[in-house]
């Protein structure tokens, strides 16, 4: 409470507080109380925005949503895309220019590199919004799914898709790319791996051709440990996109995230922690259902 008020608080507000919020209550006591308000939804009220913590994530979470799973994309499709192109030209011009890529892109500072997209495509070419996820001009879509790319489909408006994709375009490329440099590393070594085997040389010597062998025992295998990482880099992109979200004012968990550290909103804190634990769950267990499908050994 002396972090939160400061050294010159009332100390009898300090003192109802603490008595509001059970705080002179046995730790073990405290303790069962946080678990049950866990279980029930009830993460407290932000000290920021004086709101129930559950409705602030409610709120925020599909905006993140949208950014992660719309990163993810950019990512999966230049990094599986040219780590696969490096992975079966191997030691040749195209192998060294696309792992040159993948060192430079996984390396780039995220906020600079967010920084220099919007001063680049924002600012001086003016070809995308600056920031936001909706222009002030529109109206925005009604609410089904809380992402405003879904909500604008269903309700058949146009101008609103194409809007809330304008917004997403930059914030997307800004963690898209960064990460796609891990998954050209993971992709080629995979490849190379793969490509490599004695089953794909089995395969060669039965007169399979080299296309079929590719796709159907070379590029299958090389996936499997490439979607496993991609389950694990979701970690990556969340906190990637608390630097994002705050360069392109993207009002999502992220920035939330952002603005409760620096204002101590320690209610938004620990509620932030457990909504990331609990996606990160039903990420991972996605990702072993993803990989089911690419590998009948692990099937169950």
């Amino acid at each position: 409470m002396s972090t939160i008020f400061g050294e010159r608080g009332n100390p009898v507000v300090i003192d109802r507080i603490k008595t509001e919020l059970g705080l002179y209550d046995p730790l073990y006591i405290q303790y069962f109380r946080y678990l049950r308000d866990v279980f029930t939804g009830n993460m407290g009220t932000s000290i920021l925005t004086n709101r129930p913590v559950i409705d602030e994530i409610s709120s925020r979470m599909p905006a993140t949503i949208e950014l992660t799973f719309s990163s993810m994309f950019v990512a999966s499709v230049l990094g599986i895309g040219l780590g696969t192109f490096a992975g079966t030209r191997r030691d040749r011009l195209p192998d060294f220019a696309t792992r040159l890529y993948g060192a430079v892109a996984y390396n780039i500072p995220i906020f600079w590199f967010g920084l220099i997209l919007k001063l680049v495509f924002a600012v001086w070419l003016g070809w995308l919004p600056v920031s936001g996820r909706f222009s002030p001009r529109l109206s925005p879509p009604p609410t089904v799914t809380g992402l405003y790319t879904i909500d604008s489909l269903l309700a058949g408006n146009l101008p609103a898709f194409v809007d809330a994709v304008a917004h997403l375009i930059l914030p997307s490329l800004t963690l898209g790319i960064v990460l796609s440099g891990f998954f050209v590393r993971i992709t080629r070594v995979n490849v190379i791996h793969a490509m490599g085997s004695d089953y794909v040389e089995a395969a060669r010597a039965r007169g399979i051709p080299d296309r079929s062998v590719f796709f159907r025992h070379g590029l299958k295998n090389a996936l499997v440990p490439v979607v496993t990482t991609m389950g694990l880099t979701f970690a990556l992109l969340f906190s990637g996109a608390i630097l994002t979200e705050t360069v392109f004012s993207f009002e999502g968990m992220g920035r939330f995230v952002y603005l409760a550290i620096s204002y101590r909103d320690y209610p938004a804190i620990q509620g932030a922690v457990v909504y990331y634990g609990i996606l990160m769950v039903i990420i991972s267990l996605g990702i072993d259902i993803v990989n089911a499908f690419v590998d009948p050994r692990i099937r169950y």
